[in-house]
């Protein structure tokens, strides 16, 4: 057979194109955001703490990536949508910044409801809608990429505020799937389990808590990182140009059965 009838892998490169990521001074943000920069996109790094990611961006370019700041509380939507407007288009959004509440029903306060659906649910639904319209308005598609949960494919005791919030998101990205996917914009989700991060070990859990986690894991492990960028740099390239209104999940197996 000629070689030049073989079908040519699509690209994980993404050399020429701008990637925001929210939450991104530490943990997953912080590691999709040093994934799209070694696959050479341009990459802001967006989150509250100036200190966490003036660290992120210069650890970026020492590697060699092209990244820079954007200090932002994203509940803010009015000052979200201003800076946003000063900045040229995204073609790659990755909605990372998310809080959790380790309550069960019967504690949960309406403080509680607004603190964790405004940054987990309004705030990425103002985003996404932010990062669209640009792209709408120029003609080019891009991809959206929800860091959802397993949580949001299933329930938990004393998760129920958080469950319900990712249980949003996973429709929030079937929705906007079906609604821009005629503009050329992919819009997924990836819900991994229990990762390794400085949000989750603020939790404090004893080796029985973690023990009991690791054996509903079929893996026999714990998530780290580096086990969600690979998902990041696939949803945001070339090489998942027919993925739309999908969640990845990764989890180990644990939802499995």
């Amino acid at each position: 057979m000629n070689p030049s009838l073989l079908p040519s892998t699509p690209s994980f490169r993404l050399d020429g194109k701008r990637a925001l990521v929210t939450g991104a001074g530490r943990g997953i943000g912080l590691g999709a955001a040093a994934a799209l920069a070694s696959a050479g996109a341009n990459v802001t790094l967006c989150a509250r703490t100036e200190s966490e990611l003036n660290a992120a961006v210069s650890a970026i370019r020492e590697r060699g990536g092209d990244a820079n700041a954007l200090i932002l509380d994203i509940t803010d939507l009015e000052a979200t949508q201003n800076a946003l407007l000063a900045r040229e288009p995204y073609d790659v959004f990755v909605s990372n910044a998310g809080t959790n509440c380790l309550k069960g029903l019967l504690e949960v306060t309406p403080d509680d409801f607004q603190s964790v659906f405004d940054l987990n649910v309004r705030a990425a639904y103002f985003l996404a809608q932010a990062i669209a319209r640009p792209l709408i308005h120029a003609g080019r598609g891009g991809s959206i990429i929800h860091i959802s949960s397993q949580l949001g494919h299933m329930g938990a005791t004393n998760r129920s505020l958080y469950v319900a919030s990712k249980f949003a998101i996973e429709g929030l990205t079937k929705a906007l799937a079906t609604e821009l996917g005629p503009k050329g914009i992919r819009v997924n989700a990836i819900a991994p389990t229990f990762v390794d991060t400085p949000l989750t070990r603020s939790y404090n859990l004893d080796a029985a808590a973690l023990e009991a986690v690791r054996a509903r894991i079929k893996l026999g492990r714990t998530g780290r990182v580096e086990d969600i960028m690979g998902a990041v740099v696939f949803l945001a390239s070339e090489a998942s140009s027919l993925v739309t209104g999908t969640s990845l999940l990764a989890d180990g197996g644990w939802t499995a059965g």
